[in-house]
């Protein structure tokens, strides 16, 4: 019922065509907020089933704080993901985020539950595509790399409110473990981790950032062993990066390195069939160009991105292999600030061997992507 309901506010909000419909409760210090996006986009080229791709969706977020004292604010984060290119059995809600937490003056924000992980604080300046975030091995929603569950976080702003620009934040993710009903095993399993993160606004719209991430990995000491090569105790990341917003124009290069990351976003893959694997070693670089022609409401961009996997747990792959590697060249038409259309042009520049992409499902075809967002 209360999916339903969810869903019927929003679709109310859309029929309505209110703009800016964000805010729906504001009374007594405390405040609440409605916001999402509905997408709709279809890939034409070859997915690794030689299909056309639907890869429709919609976001729907609640944001609420309220005011406890002159120096203490409460607020929490709840957001849902639908994925509409499903069937009716396959249909289902995703929990992108469920956090809440306390902000006290300047000393910062402490807030817990599923949230994004800090070294995403960083990866995000890239992630900026109205269609769908730039994909990478560093999206994956292991570790602290992405988004995941029971992370503890400390956000500053301005450093205690000394140094304007300066912000930092210090997460830890408390040890979480699931057991399969079935076969009794331990199928997510990760131990306390810890990261941190900080960035600078130096002005003249530049901004330098960068993030460091210790974690345990997700597999248990049996699963791990499915290839002896992996490190136990060298599971970490970090990346580091700038980015230029000023004058219509953006500009933003991340380069990250990871140690011991899953490809997969299903651990069960690993378990299961040799589809999925570990990298013990991956060098990630992006680098996104966008301008807003104000006039027009149009906005081209150039997207590169490349993922390099190094030392694969398949024996007859240790060697260095691009797992994604593509230029990406699109544009966005803003009938306003609700609405987009977007076209994008990806182009893969996969060279791998045939044996390797086949065997880990590595797209290597060209896509184009058409799309309409509605945003609020």
């Amino acid at each position: 019922m209360i999916k339903l309901n969810i869903f019927a506010i929003v679709i109310s909000v859309l029929l309505a065509g209110i703009a800016n419909a964000a805010e729906i409760y504001n009374k007594d210090g405390n405040k609440l907020d409605l916001y999402g996006e509905v997408n709709v986009n279809h890939f034409f080229g070859k997915n690794d089933n030689n299909n056309k791709i639907d890869d429709s969706n919609v976001h729907i977020g609640i944001k609420s704080n309220t005011k406890i004292s002159d120096q203490l604010i409460g607020f929490s984060n709840f957001e849902l993901e639908n994925k509409t290119n499903k069937s009716k059995l396959e249909h289902q809600n995703i929990n992108s985020l469920s956090y809440i937490g306390v902000k006290i003056a300047d000393f910062g924000s402490l807030d817990y539950g599923h949230n994004y992980n800090i070294l995403y604080d960083i990866n995000s300046w890239v992630n900026i595509t109205p269609i769908y975030a730039i994909k990478s091995i560093s999206n994956v929603n292991n570790y602290l790399i992405n988004r995941n569950y029971n992370l503890l976080t400390y956000r500053n702003t301005d450093f205690f409110g000394m140094i304007d620009g300066l912000n930092f934040a210090i997460q830890y993710q408390i040890k979480n473990i699931e057991i399969d009903k079935i076969s009794n095993k331990t199928i997510f399993n990760n131990k306390n981790s810890f990261g941190l993160s900080a960035n600078y606004n130096i002005g003249w719209g530049i901004t330098l950032g960068a993030g460091y991430s210790k974690f345990n990995s997700i597999f248990d000491n049996q699963q791990k062993d499915i290839n002896n090569h992996i490190s136990n105790n060298n599971d970490e990341g970090w990346n580091v990066g700038i980015k230029y917003d000023a004058n219509n124009l953006y500009l933003a290069a991340i380069y990250s390195k990871f140690n011991n990351v899953i490809k997969s976003d299903n651990v069960e893959d690993l378990m299961n069939n040799d589809s999925a694997y570990i990298v013990n070693k991956t060098k990630d670089f992006k680098l996104v160009g966008q301008y807003l022609f104000n006039e027009i409401g149009l906005k081209p961009s150039i997207i590169y991105v490349q993922s390099k996997g190094k030392d694969l747990t398949a024996t007859s792959y240790l060697h260095k292999q691009n797992l994604i590697k593509y230029i990406s060249l699109g544009a966005s038409y803003y009938f306003n600030k609700n609405i987009i259309a977007v076209v994008d042009y990806k182009i893969n520049l996969i060279n791998n061997n045939d044996n390797f992409n086949n065997k880990y499902d590595i797209i290597k075809d060209n896509l184009i992507n058409l799309g309409l967002v509605y945003k609020f």
